[in-house]
């Protein structure tokens, strides 16, 4: 039996890199999957993906800043297994720019998928799970949310606010049997941040204690123990998984 044999979970930004890593993580481990990404294309490549490993996988388009396409991904899980185990909050852009030069645009932008967007999954996933009396939430936050980047101002304080609104959440819904977590990675490696400079990216490495970068699986990992009955009595907590980086 898997950890999360038989349950139901939804994914956002789920069509590539950690969020893609999580589901598949999640359904080698039995769960039922139900991804939400912007890009419709890379959402039914992931879905086929997990398809031919056996898991049992759909897919709806969705734009995590629109409640009301928001509340259609968690009625589509609903719809199609009675129940919503798992949400993970994962979508996310950046924008990132100096202060001098980042656009209120591209400040509201991150703001708006970063937190809004976590705040909308959450709140679509708890009205579900309150009449379930369980469920878990995962909400992925940043290290740039802890010790914040230059050139990340958008980003950072978007990441600070998840955890914010996770511990509060958490102690809003706990009495119901829900559980709201979120998980902190550091520099991980996707093809978003592989795009980076070789320089840059062999300074940040030096930053870190185990001196590597992270992979997107180590994520998924942790996020599958926060998602099962491992973490049972584990709420309102921030999982780093930054190799020791910004302790």
């Amino acid at each position: 039996m898997g950890l999360l044999e038989g349950r139901a979970a939804v994914v956002t930004g789920a069509a590539q890199g950690i969020g893609l890593e999580i589901a598949r993580v999640f359904a080698a481990q039995g769960a039922r999957i139900v991804l939400g990404d912007l890009n419709a294309e890379a959402l039914e490549k992931a879905a086929a993906e997990l398809a031919a490993t056996g898991a049992t996988v759909q897919t709806v388009p969705c734009d995590v800043t629109d409640a009301g396409q928001v509340d259609a991904l968690i009625r589509a899980c609903v719809d199609a297994h009675g129940a919503l185990d798992v949400m993970v909050n994962n979508a996310g852009i950046t924008r990132d720019a100096t202060l001098r030069r980042m656009s209120e645009q591209d400040f509201d932008t991150v703001i708006d998928v970063h937190l809004k967007g976590t705040w909308l999954g959450l709140r679509a996933a708890s009205l579900v799970m309150r009449e379930q009396r369980r469920g878990a939430v995962v909400n992925i936050s940043s290290l740039s949310g802890k010790i914040g980047n230059p050139g990340q101002t958008n980003y950072s304080a978007a990441k600070a606010g998840v955890v914010g609104m996770t511990k509060a959440a958490a102690k809003e819904l706990g009495h119901l049997g829900i559980r709201v977590n979120a998980i902190q990675p550091g520099l991980i490696r996707t093809p978003l941040t592989e795009a980076m400079r070789a320089d840059i990216w062999a300074a940040k490495e030096s930053e870190i204690p185990l001196q590597r970068a992270g992979t997107a699986v180590e994520v998924a990992n942790g996020a599958l123990f926060l998602a099962s009955d491992l973490a049972d009595y584990v709420t309102g907590a921030v999982l780093e998984i930054t190799g020791g980086r910004g302790i």
